[in-house]
């Protein structure tokens, strides 16, 4: 006979319906289907923003689950305990996942998957989250890719598959287990006030994903390699916040761009080129796990970087309070939308770890407490980048100027009017909103003078110099 036991289907950041292998090939089973979402140490990990983002995105995919005729079943605990719970109330002989890639989840995973198919249940994990596997794109010596670019020429004509439907049905078990209510757990409550402020500024689900996609493509990504780079001008997709969390897969994305790409706009090359700089973050997320936690070049180890948070000028940097306009404009934008422009985060990692000579580590974990697109992989890259000691990452001695790239890319002060409310007569509602978001433990008024710089950029260019040319490595 027919295996008609039900299939968990364990959701993580895979918050969607469509282009889903895990639940696509479930629903054709016919067998019944059961969604699951567990809050386990790795939900409890995450910092205040990116938690809260995750509880706003589970809500929204229980909510389309509802559509469907189906539940989200909402359980707490250690992954393990939690699903074998799951399948001994509920007989089910498999429980299925979309993969995750950063060092905790894998460990997870690995654990949970070992411990389930000792008890005789089909524990698979999908692919999904990724357009290639990470151990899938290899140099001709066999190893992995260090460099961008010659990643980017090893994937970029690779058949990519296309994206799955939407199952038409989902089949429902005789009788649903019990689960837990997600507002008593109470993700994100670190949020408080500043919840208020940035709610606006989420686009919330799959279907405001696709929405977002499909606007890019009709009007802004034929223009993607000049508006990219301004951070007044609403040129980017915006995507990062919904691939965060699985609302939208990159291989939709990739298509997409393609199909752009085949009607002649020009900027539709560097949009799949910014994709697979994603795919890169995980390649080495993988193949080298320390990425996330320490220095990837380990002889950076000996760098005299300054590791205290305490000091009063990584307080002003937190606080948007530099004295360095780009900075301080970047950083509110943050706290106002929850995101920041990528523009933007090369500043104040680049102004952070060389003007200011503060370990990366600081930035990547007030990243990751603040922002509601952070992503594991990008998120250690991309400050390993700046700061000098990652993979592909720019020369120590290349320190951005803040002032002269925001003549380049804010000529008129556009952006630093929308975000930087001191000294205005009439600052707009975006730089009056920081003031809301914020603690109010940090006393902070728009009618406060604006402070003069904590490190004028070209002293603080000189002192980093100066600590590279005597680096002890």
């Amino acid at each position: 006979m027919a295996d008609r036991s039900p299939i968990l289907i364990w959701h993580r950041r895979d918050l969607r319906l469509s282009d889903h292998p895990a639940l696509f090939e479930a629903a054709k089973t016919g067998r019944p289907v059961i969604p699951v979402f567990i809050r386990d140490h790795v939900v409890d990990g995450l910092g205040t923003a990116p938690q809260w983002r995750l509880g706003l995105g589970v809500g929204a995919f229980a909510k389309r689950l509802g559509e469907k005729g189906s539940r989200l079943i909402l359980r707490s605990g250690p992954a393990r305990e939690a699903l074998e719970a799951l399948v001994e109330e509920t007989g089910a002989g498999a429980v299925w996942w979309m993969r995750a890639y950063d060092p905790d989840s894998v460990s997870r995973d690995e654990a949970v998957k070992s411990a389930l198919k000792e008890k005789g249940v089909d524990a698979q994990s999908r692919e999904g989250h990724l357009l290639h596997e990470p151990w899938t794109v290899e140099t001709k010596q066999g190893g992995f890719y260090k460099v961008y670019t010659p990643f980017w020429r090893a994937v970029k004509d690779r058949e990519i598959r296309a994206p799955l439907g939407t199952p038409d049905t989902l089949t429902a078990p005789q009788s649903w287990p019990d689960s837990e209510a997600l507002d008593d757990w109470g993700l994100g409550a670190g949020m408080r006030r500043g919840a208020d402020v940035v709610r606006p500024h989420v686009r919330l689900g799959e279907e405001a994903a696709q929405a977002r996609l499909g606007a890019f493509m009709a009007s802004k990504v034929a223009d993607y390699d000049e508006t990219r780079d301004i951070p007044s001008v609403d040129g980017t997709s915006g995507l990062s916040e919904n691939l965060s969390l699985g609302e939208i897969t990159p291989h939709q994305c990739w298509h997409a761009g393609l199909r752009a790409r085949e009607e002649g706009k020009e900027g539709a090359e560097t949009f799949l080129q910014e994709l697979v700089w994603r795919e890169f973050a995980y390649h080495l997320m993988w193949h080298t796990p320390r990425i996330v936690s320490e220095n990837w070049k380990e002889d950076w180890d000996a760098f005299p970087w300054n590791e205290d948070e305490r000091l009063k000028e990584v307080k002003a940097w937190k606080q948007g309070r530099t004295g360095i306009a780009f900075v301080d404009a970047a950083m509110r934008e943050m706290y106002v939308t929850g995101r920041m422009h990528n523009r933007g985060r090369m500043i104040v990692a680049s102004y952070l770890t060389k003007h200011l000579m503060c370990h990366w580590k600081i930035g990547k974990d007030w990243f990751e407490d603040c922002l509601i697109d952070w992503d594991p992989a990008s998120n250690a890259m991309g400050w390993q980048w700046s700061a000098g000691s990652g993979p592909d990452a720019t020369p120590y001695f290349r320190v951005f100027n803040p002032e002269t790239q925001l003549d380049r890319f804010d000529k008129e002060r556009t952006y630093v009017r929308a975000w930087i409310a001191e000294g205005q007569e009439q600052p707009s509602d975006t730089a009056l909103s920081y003031f809301d978001a914020i603690p109010e433990r940090w006393h902070m008024s728009p009618d406060d003078p604006y402070p003069d710089p904590i490190v004028e950029a070209d002293e603080g260019r000189k002192r980093a110099l100066k600590a590279y040319e005597n680096r002890d490595f």
